[in-house]
């Protein structure tokens, strides 16, 4: 497939490139697919910069699957793989269901458990990604 193509990309950055080699599209391409600009699908591929949690539901869509490893049996987990599909900060999470942004952290540490009250808040989050 060509030479930058890798058999096991192991990074969000490698595994966009490949994606991108596959479908003979050039940087720019892919950058007008995501709203971004070129120098940040170059970074991205270049492993340089992370994207921001807010072009993660362009990025799962353009791979066409979802490339993080998350333990979605926890709770925490659940939360996060929430957070991915929908491009979402734990502060913005946070703000919707009327808690601290660290409780938000916490709960995808799995080192706190959310109340009642949060909790039936959280069933149709959780819902979302059984």
């Amino acid at each position: 497939m060509g030479s930058k193509y890798l058999e096991n990309p192991a990074t969000l950055g490698e595994k966009i490139r490949n994606r991108r080699l596959e479908l003979h599209l050039f940087q720019k391409d892919v950058a007008d697919l995501m709203g971004v600009t070129e120098d940040s699908i170059t970074n991205w591929e270049l492993n340089r910069h992370e994207p921001q949690i807010e072009y993660y539901p362009k990025i799962i869509e353009f791979l066409g699957y979802f490339p993080f490893d998350i333990d979605t049996s926890t709770l925490g987990g659940k939360i996060k793989r929430y957070r991915y599909l929908k491009g979402v900060t734990q502060e913005e999470l946070a703000r919707e269901l009327g808690v601290n942004e660290s409780t938000i952290f916490h709960y995808e540490k799995n080192d706190t458990k959310p109340f009642r009250k949060t909790m039936a808040k959280l069933a149709p989050i959780l819902a979302m990604v059984e």
